[in-house]
């Protein structure tokens, strides 16, 4: 029978609680929900709030089958909040906004990752922040990729912009910056430039193209999340990989300090520790008062 539970006066069904979905750390789907509902949910969802999520689903684990959608999934209950996103092959669409612990709940019982844009759903294809996701070449790891972040912070600085890091999740570095509202495409523009003076800066460790045979040993500078149309993994959702591993905000000293790259592993049973300790290291980005104009860019 599935269990039936009430959130904030919502009525969910929780099911397969004892199902294994990290088999090597035998971390149950039940221990999943308590990471969302118990741990992370005053922090995740300042950052999901007014934004359209999308799904990477895998509700057989990570080594099951793996889908992307935008869409509302089917059964989508009516209390869940959906927004309309601009789409150039369906001017109606959807897509669901987690606002409250309720449908934080009712969608991580679909067992998800969490991704967002850079902008929220009042103002579509208008960011309030800048993303660069640094992604190793093996052999490079995460060590390689807080080399070319700590440049990018110093690099930011000068015109201005605070930076905040968090890890992938996965093998690499997120960088965030809090903008002033500005079109998404000017802001792809100026993450493009920045990723191509990283490259000419750091010519043996960064590169602005995706180009597979470029990539080994390198930190690829990926602007392309600024897109209107693309999504960045949300602080603190975990990620569809062998171990329940979080894409976990960093201190800057944390990224100096990496010498090794499970330096930078974080874990499922580990955010609670971190939260009491330095609470939300993104916070900065939900402040109007860390917000910088973009610095215009050439003609």
């Amino acid at each position: 029978m599935t269990p039936i539970t009430e959130v904030e006066g919502r009525r969910l069904s929780l099911s397969n609680l004892d199902k294994v979905l990290y088999p090597a750390t035998g971390t149950t789907k039940g221990e999943v929900l308590h990471y969302y509902a118990a741990t992370v949910a005053g922090a995740i969802l300042p950052h999901l709030r007014d934004r359209p999520v999308s799904f990477l689903r895998y509700p057989d684990g990570p080594g099951g089958q793996l889908f992307f959608t935008k869409n509302p999934p089917p059964g989508t209950p009516d209390w869940v909040h959906t927004t309309p996103v601009p789409r150039s092959e369906d001017q109606a669409a959807r897509q669901v906004m987690v606002q409250d612990l309720a449908s934080l709940m009712w969608a991580a019982n679909l067992v998800v990752e969490f991704h967002t844009p850079q902008w929220r759903a009042d103002a579509p294809e208008t960011a309030d922040r800048m993303v660069f996701d640094l992604d190793p070449g093996s052999p490079a790891t995460v060590v390689q990729c807080c080399a070319v972040a700590l440049w990018l912070r110093e690099r930011l600085a000068a015109d201005g912009l605070f930076a905040y890091g968090k890890t992938s999740g996965s093998k690499g570095l997120h960088l965030l910056v809090p903008l002033e509202p500005t079109p998404s495409a000017e802001v792809s523009a100026h993450a493009k430039r920045l990723a191509v003076e990283a490259e000419s800066a750091l010519p043996e460790l960064a590169l602005h193209r995706m180009k597979r045979a470029l990539r080994p040993g390198k930190v690829f500078v990926d602007f392309s999340q600024n897109s209107a149309s693309k999504t960045t993994a949300t602080p603190y959702t975990l990620r569809a990989r062998t171990e329940p591993t979080v894409s976990a905000p960093v201190t800057w000293d944390e990224i100096e300090g990496c010498r090794n790259p499970e330096d930078l592993v974080f874990r499922a049973d580990g955010m609670a520790a971190r939260l009491e300790r330095y609470g939300d290291l993104l916070g900065p980005l939900l402040d109007p008062d860390r917000a910088r104009p973009l610095p215009a860019g050439p003609a």
